[in-house]
């Protein structure tokens, strides 16, 4: 057999799917997810930046919005409330979009050093191949949620659900981080280039939080705002974290009252992010498989 022959047919198998080599899923996805931790260890910049973002976030923005806040809190019906607290969910949602759209950049940078063509060829599942790079990529975004948490507590805040709250409010968080790992994985596949995907960062994540109950309550703001916000996916995240944090049903743009309480706010948001994780899930595969095709054509 020539060697054309031979490319022609590894890039037949890798276009038509995974090769039966008897590994196990969870091996792949175990090779995965060291692969991308360790290109993590290696830069730990990214990582080290988004940390001191997530802490200089909570900082400034309770330093500039602490007076106005408490005003705007006591008309909003958050009366009592102290705005570190309030404010806590704002800035996890953005340690957690920064952190989740650092995805798409690694994609490209696959993409540019030829990295994704030697996975393309390989006999692993695709499957494996996008958990093990989620779960390492998740475990980054923990890094600075974990950070806010700790600086959070000095500054006073009580978590009102408990130590099921907290855990509660990582997994809200890191299902966030996963719909936008998948939109930055799309933007990244459709334009291989780690500036598009930057600048979508920006794009997205500073209009997405201010077009939400993120800052200030949707009380306080204009109508057309608490309209956008109802199609935020961002105010999901926001109410969630905070219904956590308070222990109240908080959610203001769909109104439920079957389960009483928490959930009241709880059910609604993680559905509607279950239901975006899975439409923008399904695109990122979709874009990935068509890259695949393009690539070892």
């Amino acid at each position: 057999m020539n060697r054309e022959t031979t490319g022609d047919t590894v890039g037949h198998a890798a276009a038509s799917g995974p090769v039966d080599t008897g590994n196990s899923l969870v091996g792949d996805v175990w090779v995965n997810l060291k692969r991308w931790n360790r290109k993590a260890i290696r830069n730990p910049t990214p990582v080290i930046l988004e940390v001191l973002t997530a802490t200089f976030s909570l900082l400034l923005f309770t330093a500039v919005f602490g007076e106005v806040g408490a005003f705007a809190l006591e008309a909003g019906g958050y009366g009592g409330t102290d705005y570190v607290t309030f404010l806590l969910p704002a800035v996890f949602m953005q340690a957690t979009m920064g952190s989740a759209f650092r995805s798409g950049i690694g994609l490209v940078r696959d993409l540019e050093t030829g990295m994704f063509e030697k996975v393309v060829v390989t006999p692993m599942s695709w499957t494996a191949v996008f958990a093990g790079k989620a779960a390492a990529d998740l475990l980054r975004i923990l890094v600075p949620l974990f950070v806010l948490f700790g600086l959070s507590i000095v500054l006073g805040t009580a978590i009102q659900t408990g130590f099921a709250g907290a855990i509660a409010i990582l997994l809200i968080s890191l299902l966030v981080g996963l719909l936008f790992m998948a939109i930055s994985n799309v933007i990244g596949l459709l334009t291989r280039d780690d500036e598009a995907v930057n600048a979508a960062t920006m794009l997205f994540m500073f209009p997405l939080i201010f077009l939400s109950p993120a800052f200030l309550p949707l009380a306080a703001l204009s109508d057309e705002v608490e309209l956008l916000a109802t199609f935020n996916p961002v105010t999901y995240g926001v109410d969630a974290i905070r219904a956590l944090l308070l222990d109240r049903d908080v959610m203001t743009v769909i109104e439920v009252s079957r389960f009483g309480g928490v959930l009241d706010t709880l059910v609604p948001a993680v559905g509607v992010l279950l239901v975006l994780n899975l439409l923008f899930g399904s695109l990122s595969v979709l874009a990935l498989y068509r890259a695949s095709r393009s690539t070892v054509a």
